[in-house]
Parts: C-alpha cells; structure tokens; sequence
C-alpha cells in the first residue's frame, strides 16, 4: 500500500513542479509588462523625439544621421536635382547658373545651329561664344532640339519626365505655343516645378515684354536715382535681369522644399517689376514717410529745398538716416575713380572732426548734434573733402577704418577684376575656354562651408547633346542616329543633308 501511495505521488510531484514553473513565468512575464508599460509611460515616441526631428516629421522629411565626411566632402546642396533650363539672355541664365552653383544638373535647351542669342553679342573674340553668354552659362550641359519637329517634341516630353524644374523665360505665351502648357506638363511629370521670369506680373501690363532698364524703371529705381535736378538714371547694377533671377532660384528652392511635403509641383513666377521694387523697398519707406512730414535725412532738407509729393532723387544720399556723400580723393584729376564713399555717422562725429582738423566742431552748437548739421551738411562734405583729397581712397579707408567710421573707395571694374581677396573667395574666377581661351566670371557669390562651388566653364552649342539622349533618357545608338537624321537636334540645312 505504502509503494502505491510513493508510486502516486511521483506524478504529483511532477504537476505541481510544471504548476509552479508556469507560475514563476506569469509572475516574471507581469513585471516585464509592468515594466514596459511603466517604460512606455514614463517616455512616450513623441515625447522622446528630439524637437529637430518633430519639425523635419511634420514637414515630411526624413531625419538622416549627420554625416562622418568632412566639410565641403558630403556632395552639394542640390546634388540629384536636374534643371531643364528654357532660358536665354540674362535673368533666366541667372536663375540656373545660381542653382548649377548648388549643385544641380542644368541641362540648358537651345536651338540648333542657333543657341541662346547672347552667344553671338557683343562678341570680342572672333569664332568663340560671347562673354555675356560665357558668364552666365557656366556649371550648364546644352542640347541643342528643334521643338517644332515631332521627334524634338518627343524629347521635350521625355525631359519633362526626367527633370525637376523648368525655368523659362520667354514672352509671355511663348512656352504654350509650344504645347508646354502648365496642364500637359503637369500631367506629364506632377512633381514638375515650372519656374518662370516675366517682366509683369498679372495686370495690364503683363503681356509686355520687359528689359533691364525698363524693369528698372517700372519698379520705381529710375525714378529715385540721380540729382533731383536731373533727368531718372539707371544702375549699372543689373537689378531688373539679374536681380529678378536671383528671386526666381530662391522660389525654386522653396518650391523644392515643399514638394518634399506635398509630393506635388507647382508654379512660381518672379516678376522683373516686382524684384526691382523689392530691391528698392526703402523708397517706398520713405514714400510713406513722406505724408508725415520732409524726410530730414536727405540733403535738400538741410538746403530749404521743399519736398513734393513723391520721393525726390537724391544724389549720393544714403538713404538710411545717416547722411552720405562721394568725396573726392587724391588724384581725382585725371582717374575718374579716385573717390570715396563717406558717410557721417553720429556715434564717430568727434573722431572725424578730430581727422579732420576740426576739434571744435565737437562742442560748437551749429555741429555738435545731428539735428544743428542738416541744414549744414554741404559744407560739412565740402570741408571732409579737403582732407580727403589730401590721401588716396584706398589711405582713407584705412585711416577711417582704425576709426570704426564708415567709408568706401569707389572700385572700377579693373580693379575689382584685379583685386587678390576676390580670386581668393572665389567671387572672381578665372575659367579657361577651348575657343576664346582664359576669361574672368562671377562665382558664386553665395559661400556655403559644406556645398563647395567649383566654377566650370560654358557649354559649347550642343556639346552635351548625345550624352544627355544616351545617359539621361536611355536612347540607343540607333536611336541616336535616327533622330540626327530626322533633323531634330542639328541645324536645317545639315539635317537635310544628313538626310540625303
């Protein structure tokens, strides 16, 4: 009896070892749900994500880990974003050649045999491409199509496709005329920035064609520019062509940014009007001002000369409240450059009498305060300018410099050409040209320490012609050869013959 009883036991034994077992891995299996939950509780996925990588969620860009490269090494700011540039002349080529800067692949569209029409102006070298063109197609591919022959417009359409950006700026009406209408492109290709630079935004006007000096003065710069008993002057400065592309590649970027959330393209359009009023904006500051009373920073207040209803020209003023004049320096006689720009700030008005051999003006009633000087600012310049015509523009700026008053020499394009600290920033840059040889361009003038720019020099007239149709859109040799014969990216006549 005493055996059966051991015999049964055994299996009891057992059970209640498994009971006891399956037990202890509940028990543990409820502390590491409590001590997850508590986990879980304690720092939720929101919580924990670093406010960085919040922002970047919400605007539906990826959190990469910063890269191990050095500086400079970790590729360009637009590195795999491709350009179809439709442009010519100068605020378009502006626009693109900024963003061929940053990296993008600019694939510049022109005609056959043709090209972009500043390759053959103001051409100074016999047989070789323009330096207006050369300047401002730098960093670019070219292709030459005629968009008019059906297998051209088959490789438009397949640009579309391929590319992320379209900037143009033709007249008004002219991309539609070529069946590139905002609706076909964007069926085509809905991720498809279409970027455009017109001289008019909507309204009136917006079908005229528009150049530089016009823009200039339909955007209010003519007007405020020059003596008031002058005629309206132009800048120099190319506000209206080159200042309107700058806007148009600052719209691109920022509709690249977005498409990154949205997956969508869309349309930006920069008008030359706008972007000189956007350059001039302090004048129409100083038209609203002007309601209020004489604006007392310019010299013809300090003269008595009454103000009328709009913003006068007012010479070498300043413009930003401290009075302002382009003073004569030494050698003025004969190098129409030998001035400086000097401006009479207040906080160094007693550093200047003192340069100026005027000590007691620091104290005298009639010059001590800015308000006592406006009525007498002419004389004020006048007296300066004798001392800096004893000194070269270059000596007064470095004497007024150890000062902290502010000056500028006026710089001549040969000298700016010339001056070291630009080649070494890379502002200016020496490119060498298989036509025209070594020629002097504009770099970027934006410095960024992990997008290194480095300037190459212009296309030749469809010199990346068959690279772009092979690599890019995948045509075949055959394929190739077929569309030089059909006459869709070489000049007419050699088409034809081509043809025979």
């Amino acid at each position: 009896m005493a055996k059966k009883q051991k015999k049964a036991a055994k299996p009891a034994k057992k059970a209640s070892k498994k009971a006891a077992a399956k037990s202890v891995r509940k028990i543990a299996a409820k502390k590491v749900a409590r001590k997850t939950t508590k986990l879980t509780a304690r720092r939720p996925a929101a919580k924990a994500a670093p406010k960085a990588a919040k922002r970047a969620a919400r605007n539906g860009i990826g959190t990469p880990r910063p890269s191990a490269r050095p500086y400079g090494q970790a590729g360009k700011a637009l590195d795999g974003v491709r350009i179809l540039d439709f442009t010519h002349v100068q605020s378009g080529p502006t626009c693109t050649q900024l963003l061929a800067f940053m990296g993008a692949d600019v694939i510049k569209v022109e005609r056959p045999g043709v090209g972009d029409i500043t390759r053959g102006q103001l051409r100074d070298v016999k047989g070789a491409d323009s330096l207006y063109f050369t300047m401002l197609n730098g960093n670019k591919r070219s292709i030459t199509i005629d968009s008019k022959n059906p297998k051209g417009k088959e490789i438009l359409e397949r640009l579309v496709k391929h590319c992320d950006v379209l900037v143009e700026n033709f007249a008004p009406g002219a991309l539609d005329r070529m069946g590139l209408t905002w609706e076909h492109i964007h069926k085509l290709n809905p991720r498809m920035i279409v970027a455009s630079v017109k001289g008019f935004g909507p309204g009136p006007y917006e079908d005229c064609k528009v150049y530089e000096n016009v823009a200039q003065c339909a955007g209010g710069s003519a007007s405020t520019t020059g003596f008031r008993d002058g005629p309206p002057l132009v800048t120099g400065a190319q506000i209206g062509d080159s200042g309107t592309g700058l806007h148009l590649a600052f719209g691109i970027v920022s509709a690249l940014y977005q498409r990154v959330r949205t997956g969508r393209g869309q349309r930006v359009l920069a008008a030359m009007q706008d972007g000189v009023l956007n350059l001039a904006r302090v004048k129409l500051r100083d038209q609203q001002r002007l309601k209020h009373g004489p604006l007392t920073e310019y010299s013809q207040y300090g003269e008595g000369v009454p103000f009328g209803d709009s913003v006068p020209r007012a010479g070498n003023d300043s413009g930003g409240g401290q009075p302002g004049w382009i003073l004569k320096c030494k050698g003025w006689e004969t190098d129409p450059n030998a001035y400086v720009y000097f401006i009479t700030q207040a906080p160094v008005w007693e550093a200047i009498c003192d340069l100026i051999g005027k000590p007691e003006w620091k104290t005298h009633p009639d010059y001590a305060k800015p308000p006592a000087r406006l009525p007498r600012l002419k004389h004020i310049f006048a007296t300066i300018e004798q001392w800096t015509m004893t000194k070269t523009k270059f000596e007064v700026m470095e004497t007024c410099n150890k000062h902290d008053i502010p000056v500028g020499p006026i710089l001549s394009m040969k000298e700016i050409a010339e001056e070291k600290s630009l080649r070494d920033t890379g502002t200016v840059v020496e490119v060498d040209h298989p036509a025209r040889g070594k020629y002097l361009t504009v770099g970027n003038p934006v410095k960024m320490s992990d997008s290194i720019t480095e300037v190459t020099r212009s296309p030749l007239l469809g010199e990346h012609t068959e690279e772009i149709l092979a690599k890019e859109l995948g045509y075949s040799k055959a394929e190739i050869e077929a569309i030089k014969q059909s006459g869709a990216i070489t000049p007419e006549e050699k088409g034809r013959a081509e043809a025979a």
